[in-house]
């Protein structure tokens, strides 16, 4: 599938979502996207080789080094000078993609000790798998290339403590504790605390939500080109466990 600075190019991409010639009028994605290739191809192009696309097993090991680092408090701070700043302003190829809390504790780019373009990081309260949060995981995978998506869920989240409570909530906040409660529903009568095995929970739940929800990511999984992990951060350690 060629690729223009790091993009799928558009054609190829509307293939992947099934979307014909004749649809691209009504196409609001393509459209997006063609601007995009249009607006990266009057950007100068940087003279660095282009780096090599991150295949699943290092991205993660790269996130689990970077959080090992953050833990022992020896950061490396990477990617974050002024050079760094010119190449990403060209073109970015995140080499994985976090689906994670907008818990202002949880920022993912200083718990996997990481920098600029590194990740593509889409945050929602309850890292709920919303239909944006999807939209946008699919832009991370099927056009930036990341081969990673990490479902990163966490300690005392306030969004999964509403949801076992299940007590009226105003305005909005209710349509992601919505989001919550089948998660919740699967270890009610589970031994053991209802709040931490529906933390677990639900990072698995939206991790299933994710793949099925998405034929495009499906489609990616299947092809061995995209692999979901779920992940749980302690807030009062700054360690993430992997989920199975």
């Amino acid at each position: 599938m060629s690729k223009i600075n790091g993009f799928v190019g558009r054609r190829n991409f509307l293939k992947l979502v099934g979307v014909g010639t004749a649809g691209l009028g009504a196409s609001a994605v393509g459209s997006v996207l063609w601007q995009g290739e249009s607006a990266v191809a009057q950007q100068p192009t940087y003279t660095e080789a282009k780096p090599k696309p991150v295949n699943p097993q290092e991205a993660l090991a790269r996130l689990l080094e970077g959080n090992k680092r953050f833990v022992e408090g020896k950061r490396l701070n990477p990617n974050q000078s002024k050079l760094r700043l010119q190449e990403t302003s060209v073109a970015q190829y995140p080499f994985a993609a976090i689906l994670g809390c907008a818990d202002s504790r949880v920022p993912a780019e200083i718990v996997f000790d990481q920098g600029l373009g590194d990740l593509f990081v889409v945050r929602v309260a309850g890292n709920v798998a919303s239909q944006t949060a999807i939209g946008s995981l699919e832009f991370a995978t099927a056009v930036l290339g990341a081969q990673l998506i990490v479902v990163l869920g966490h300690a005392r989240c306030g969004a999964v403590v509403a949801a076992t409570k299940g007590d009226p909530l105003p305005g909005r906040i209710g349509v992601f504790v919505e989001e919550i409660k089948p998660a919740v529903e699967r270890v009610r009568n589970k031994t053991g605390s209802l709040e931490e095995n529906s933390i677990i929970a639900n990072v698995q739940y939206q991790a299933e939500k994710l793949a099925e929800s998405s034929t495009i990511i499906r489609g990616l999984i299947n092809e061995d080109k995209v692999k979901i992990v779920g992940g749980r951060y302690d807030l009062a350690s700054g360690k993430v466990t992997l989920l199975t």
